[in-house]
């Protein structure tokens, strides 16, 4: 970078700079001690992209069984990491795109962004990194150079970048131009909004000549070859000339390379909406795309007929699915939360009522004789059981309520803002739900279930020194329910108690 642009960029007053929301977000990112918690009250400060941040939960992105209703929900189920780079980069895209001057050539680096954004997320799963929203953010952000040039050189660069026809074509006259390129002003100004220090080599070594140093930043690095697909105007050429640097960068086969395309493709409505940046599809891009389709759909079909083939691609996504279900947040089986993530979550709400001086209850849910139904009718049944009332338990509570599956038959609801006698009167009336209601059918007759259920509040009655404490608390008393006999609901509380539902 010439000295004379340097001291431009330090000196220039109308840098394109992040929101406060933005910059509370940068600090969080890097602060160790950072929670979910945290993260959602600065969210919470802005309505639009707490908006954003439920609709992404609930987008294709992040599948889930249940559909998300508010934002600590959401939060919850997309994970500190992916919470903070996500709202970062809605955060950051949306400050960066005010600019009335040159309107239309922003336009045409968003949508690229957005392009490469996708591109670099998919590219990353399909080799195998793991650090996919951070992918996702380096992505967006890796031509973020091209607003600072568009401020500092407002007399020269507007007229380069909108006479290139491609990306290497703006790469040379930027060096023949300022001696660097855009990607370089890019890391230049990451690294002084103080952006995590991963971001600004990513975005440093996504063009030439810098070479990228892992697969995370060539996954950024070749993001931007497959975005031209969609926006340049031969096609195939752009097709083929981002397979050659795929296959030859990361080892991805024209099939995965192929799969990664339809990924995108797939993908680019909604999150193009989520950051409100049309990016059409051109008719030669979704003609080359349904053909690859198409070819992918034939192997596929040939490989059917090969009998140890398809017994070793089973295996090899059986072994996939156990990874999945052992790292994710929910219960492989029921769909709610898993036991470890359910830790997390409590743990935050204890904080939150203990700050807040509003009660938590935790009812603690075992279902009666579940053992009888694994020896009568077998584990497929017992499987079954546990699946139908996982979803007529979550049916049957408010949106902020949360179930998670503690372990085996045993169940745990978290009640945040609620009083005890209002959770045992819930859970109460979902036994009455759950005692009339068949959990399966069993050679044609019907299958019930009750339960026995134990309530304790935080902040109530009496106070818990963590959330291990009032988990508990909830267990005894659910101990308690059992011995007076089953199929009933208990309080911690000392208040006349009813026999049984």
């Amino acid at each position: 970078m010439s000295p004379e642009l340097n001291a431009a960029l330090s000196l220039c007053r109308n840098l394109p700079s992040p929101p406060a929301i933005a910059v509370r977000l940068i600090e969080l990112a890097q602060d160790p001690e950072t929670d979910i918690a945290s993260a959602a009250d600065v969210i919470a400060l802005d309505m639009a992209l707490s908006a954003r941040m439920l609709r992404i939960a609930n987008s294709p992105l992040y599948a889930s069984r249940r559909r998300i209703e508010n934002l600590s929900q959401a939060l919850t189920m997309l994970g500190l990491n992916a919470t903070l780079q996500l709202a970062l980069g809605f955060s950051l895209s949306r400050a960066l795109r005010d600019d009335e001057c040159h309107a239309q050539l922003l336009d045409a680096v968003w949508r690229r962004g957005v392009l490469s954004a996708l591109a670099a997320r998919y590219l990353g799963e399909a080799c195998g990194v793991r650090r996919l929203e951070e992918l996702l953010l380096a992505g967006l952000l890796q031509d973020v150079g091209i607003l600072a040039l568009l401020q500092v050189r407002a007399d020269i660069y507007p007229g380069l970048l909108g006479s290139c026809t491609d990306n290497l074509q703006l790469l040379a006259h930027e060096r023949a131009v300022f001696d660097c390129n855009h990607a370089e002003v890019g890391a230049h100004l990451c690294e002084q909004w103080g952006l995590p220090r991963y971001l600004t080599e990513a975005i440093a070594h996504s063009e030439p000549p810098a070479a990228p140093a892992d697969a995370f930043e060539r996954c950024v690095a070749l993001s931007g070859c497959i975005a031209d697909i969609w926006l340049a105007d031969d096609v195939d050429q752009a097709r083929n000339n981002a397979l050659r640097e795929v296959n030859a960068a990361l080892q991805l086969d024209s099939n995965r390379f192929e799969q990664v395309l339809q990924q995108v493709s797939q993908m680019l409505p909604e999150i193009s909406a989520l950051f409100d940046i049309p990016v059409p599809s051109p008719a030669r891009v979704t003609f080359v795309l349904d053909h690859a389709a198409e070819l992918i759909a034939l192997r596929n079909l040939r490989e059917l007929h090969d009998a140890s083939n398809a017994h070793r691609r089973a295996d090899d996504y059986e072994l996939q699915a156990r990874r999945l279900a052992e790292q994710a947040h929910l219960d492989a089986l029921t769909g709610v939360l898993n036991r470890r993530q359910l830790e997390v979550v409590l743990e935050q709400e204890f904080g939150r009522a203990s700050l807040a001086e509003r009660p938590l209850s935790i009812a603690f849910i075992d279902l009666d004789d579940f053992k009888k139904i694994n020896d009568l009718h077998g584990h497929l049944v017992g499987d079954q059981v546990l699946q139908a009332f996982a979803n007529r338990l979550q049916g049957q509570l408010r949106g902020s309520d949360t179930v998670a599956r503690f372990g085996g038959e045993e169940f745990v609801v978290m009640f945040p803002a609620t009083s005890e006698s209002t959770a045992v009167e819930v859970i109460r009336r979902v036994l009455g739900v759950i005692a009339q209601t068949p959990m399966a059918i069993v050679n044609e007759s019907p299958l019930y279930v009750t339960f026995s259920a134990g309530v304790a509040t935080h902040g109530a009655y009496e106070r818990f020194t963590d959330m291990r404490d009032l988990l508990k608390a909830a267990d005894d008393v659910l101990y308690r329910s059992k011995n007076l006999g089953r199929n009933r609901v208990i309080a911690r509380a000392p208040t006349p108690q009813p026999t049984a539902c």
